[in-house]
């Protein structure tokens, strides 16, 4: 009877109606919230009959249209940890399941989130406002090399950096050919000064004198006061191919001979031009390789017309010891630890994670998602390779709920369950009518 049809397809509207109003409350409960994606409403129509001479009212199924790969607005912050997505891709998340031995747990599920407001929490893990555990490429502690085929979630800790001695001294300069009267001589050499580290991070000045012998001919005489004995060495630096014999430009290092106990390998065509030598500052013998260029390069020192001398550079790879002060993330997903020696350490990689289908996640708590057989495999690459997404630092991503959108959805769908309540009672008042035509 179409009565009951038209009364059973009318409370499925009720109830799909009411299915679409749920899904606008959440939105409108979540305009605010980070990294949230809303959900839409979509209808579905079941027939009973349908054929050229006879249509029985069916049916109607709200169903939810996930937006997850819709982009919400990026807000910048103050907060040198939060990380917003621009373009696709979510964060890999992990989420607590527990605490052993003082020590987080969690659940072996992945999770995905663009929830980016990250912050360290009491055990130096980086965990967004939803208490997700944030997860990254670990790098290797020495050669900071990042392992792309590990995913973990990130801790930082605060540890101090050990001290790291000086092995390797570069120095850039030009030396002139026509020094001025009173320099360039064994009396009043020209001098370099640079800072060094032994094993323990303690700095110690050592000094780089030159002397010009003859045209083409320098010594370089490094002192130390603080080392054993202060008068480490010498060496004799000549340049371009008068003297040395060797094809060499004009004004370049053609030749180092060391003088015992500094040495030097001497001239190969393109190979560096180095002296070594052996330090002591109490701490045994520490052998420091000076970099003075290229052989036949202008790349380090060289002999060119003035009469002054020119430093261009000095630099050395010692490290002092530094306390934590601090972690920042880049916009290329590194997560780099700051100490108060002026150095940096890479701990870990934020990668993004991207899938062929986003919208088909399965939501979870806490602007989660989990991945689904529609959804295809989660896959793990570096920012911007791949289709993934940039970073963007000190930003998060807000929500992608738009109110004036949802407020206009909210009356289509109050209205369309008013009528839907109409047409339920209009059938009562039919189906009333009918029962009484027998009395």
């Amino acid at each position: 009877m179409s009565i009951f049809g038209a009364m059973n397809s009318a409370i499925s509207g009720l109830t799909s109606q009411s299915d679409a109003f749920g899904n606008i409350s959440e939105n409108v409960a979540n305009s605010q919230t980070v990294g949230f994606k809303r959900v839409d409403t979509s209808f579905v129509d079941f027939l009973t009959t349908s054929t050229p001479t006879s249509n029985q009212p069916g049916a109607v199924v709200a169903q939810p249209d996930y937006v997850n790969n819709v982009q919400g607005a990026i807000t910048q912050t103050d907060n040198p940890l939060n990380l917003a997505i621009a373009g696709q891709g979510f964060f890999a998340v992990s989420q607590q399941t527990g605490v052993v031995a003082s020590q987080p747990t969690f659940n072996p599920q992945q999770f995905y989130s663009r929830a980016g407001d990250f912050s360290l929490n009491s055990q130096g893990y980086l965990v967004n406002s939803a208490g997700q555990y944030l997860n990254g490429w670990p790098a290797d502690p020495i050669t900071q090399i990042v392992n792309q085929n590990a995913l973990s979630p990130i801790q930082v800790t605060q540890t101090a950096l050990n001290p790291v001695a000086t092995q390797n001294v570069t120095l850039s300069a030009n030396l002139p050919a026509t020094p001025a009267a009173g320099t360039g001589t064994l009396a009043s050499p020209i001098s370099s000064d640079i800072t060094v580290y032994d094993s323990l991070g303690t700095a110690h000045t050592v000094t780089l004198g030159w002397s010009q012998n003859a045209a083409d001919d320098w010594t370089v005489t490094v002192t130390a006061p603080d080392s054993n004995p202060p008068t480490v060495g010498t060496a004799d630096v000549q340049f371009g191919p008068t003297l040395t014999g060797n094809p060499v430009p004009a004004g370049t290092i053609g030749q180092i001979t060391g003088g015992n106990p500094l040495t030097s390998n001497g001239y190969a065509a393109g190979t560096p031009a180095t002296v070594q030598m052996s330090l002591d500052f109490g701490e045994g013998a520490q052998n420091v390789t000076l970099d003075l260029g290229t052989y036949g390069s202008s790349n380090g020192v060289t002999q060119y017309a003035g009469t002054a001398y020119d430093l261009q550079g000095i630099s050395q790879d010692g490290v002092p010891p530094g306390s934590f002060s601090g972690v920042t993330t880049q916009a290329n997903g590194d997560v780099v630890v700051n100490y108060n020696n002026g150095q940096t350490r890479t701990i870990a990689q934020v990668p993004l994670v991207t899938f062929n289908a986003p919208d088909a996640l399965q939501g979870q708590d806490g602007q989660s998602f989990t991945a689904t057989i529609a959804s295809g495999n989660a896959l793990a690459d570096a920012v911007n390779t791949n289709g993934a997404g940039s970073l963007v630092v000190s930003s998060v991503e807000g929500s992608n709920v738009d109110i004036a959108t949802e407020f206009s959805q909210l009356i289509i769908a109050q209205q369309a369950y008013a009528a839907n309540a109409k047409v339920v009672t209009t059938a009562n008042d039919l189906l009333e009518s009918t029962i009484n035509m027998k009395q």
